[in-house]
């Protein structure tokens, strides 16, 4: 199965991350040592592998050599980023009213 990045898989994958993370902070929130572990492995599973997934893809590059900017890649970047930030400000204005 082969996952094809597109802005809306990144759009996803962003509010994904933002509606699980607050979830999770109050479980990973501490000083020791465990509280640290599982604050990387929460970032982890949470932001970096769905980001990851859903916003790079597993493929390679089909234009690897090249330098050129990746505008579908920059894109599909700032849909990941705004669906988290959009996820995140409807979930704060539906917790406020």
């Amino acid at each position: 199965m082969t996952i094809v990045p597109t802005p809306v898989t990144a759009a996803l994958a962003g509010a994904f991350s933002a509606l699980t993370w607050p979830l999770i902070w109050p479980v990973v929130s501490g000083s020791d040592a465990s509280a640290t572990l599982w604050l990387v492995l929460a970032t982890i599973l949470l932001v970096a592998l769905p980001a990851h997934a859903f916003v790079l893809g597993f493929g390679r590059s089909t234009a690897a050599g090249t330098r050129a900017v990746d505008s579908a890649l920059l894109a599909r970047i700032g849909t990941w980023l705004a669906g988290g930030v959009v996820t995140a400000l409807l979930v704060a204005m539906l917790r406020s009213v």
